[in-house]
């Protein structure tokens, strides 16, 4: 019997966060920090791991399905993931997880894993456990830290955010079905080949009675049509600036300025996203 301390990482900011604030707080802990990939991630996420590796000073343990998203995606008839059915996270990303820790929990072993789930996020609840051995542990929200407070521990480690917040507020798949409009119009921008595989899963789904497209309610090649694009563009600046308009700038954390598109668009777009791929 023994203790095990695991931290997982979704390439996205909050986890990395966590990553640095549990090193930095907790040194006495022998953490395992793992990445569950899916296959399908953007090419930023892998490069952020690698620097995020950098810091911690230890590998991130790489967890891989034992079947990928194609083959569950023939198992659920070509049915799209959707906010109704998340799928993609419970074959993908949930299942290898519990995989990976089962022989811990046999073994006896009390395994303690850390979710970075934030003290003003209320609403979102983590990885649910059932094992007595498995203790689910809210560092952040134990200890009051919010999304300023992450991006200062990002920001003063020199970690820094992933690169595709320059475009993206989410890590994850590329297809991702939580991303807003603007999101995909700039996913063919930064990388065509990924969006024209969403649009070859979409029609396949499409063809085979899928109810649901990648962004509610209008296929990417509908999305994808020049003056439709331009639209979505426009009507996105015109929502930044005035959102922009209402904040008061803090010259000494100008890294708070950054603004997250579910927290711009809120759910007119369906925004969110599963704790575990997004965080």
């Amino acid at each position: 019997m023994s203790e095990r301390h695991l931290l997982g990482l979704s390439g996205g900011r909050d986890s990395a966060a966590l990553a640095v604030h549990v090193r930095q707080t907790r040194p006495e802990l022998d953490v395992e920090y793992f990445y569950t990939d899916t296959g399908k991630e953007l090419p930023e996420v892998y490069e952020f791991l690698g620097r995020l590796e950098g810091f911690l000073g230890k590998p991130i343990l790489r967890l891989n399905p034992r079947r990928d998203f194609d083959f569950w995606l023939r198992e659920y008839d070509h049915f799209l993931p959707s906010p109704q059915t998340r799928w993609c996270t419970r074959q993908l990303k949930l299942a290898p997880f519990e995989q990976w820790i089962r022989p811990m929990l046999n073994a006896g072993d009390k395994v303690f894993t850390y979710v970075a789930i934030r003290a003003d996020e209320e609403y979102r609840e983590g990885y649910s456990s059932k094992h007595p051995n498995l203790r689910v542990s809210l560092p952040f929200r134990e200890e009051g830290i919010d999304k300023a407070g992450v991006l200062e521990i990002l920001e003063s480690s020199g970690v820094g955010l992933p690169r595709y917040y320059d475009w993206r507020s989410r890590s994850g798949c590329t297809f991702c079905f939580f991303q807003q409009k603007i999101e995909w119009v700039r996913l063919r921008e930064r990388h065509p080949d990924a969006f024209e595989e969403a649009k070859a899963y979409e029609k396949t789904a499409l063809e085979h009675g899928s109810p649901f497209t990648w962004s509610k309610g209008e296929p990417l090649d509908e999305l994808e049509n020049p003056e439709r694009a331009r639209q979505i563009r426009d009507e996105h600046e015109k929502r930044r600036l005035r959102e922009l308009g209402k904040r008061r700038p803090n010259p000494l954390r100008p890294w708070e300025d950054n603004m997250d598109l579910d927290e711009l668009y809120g759910e007119d777009e369906g925004g969110g996203a599963c704790v575990v791929c997004h965080k």
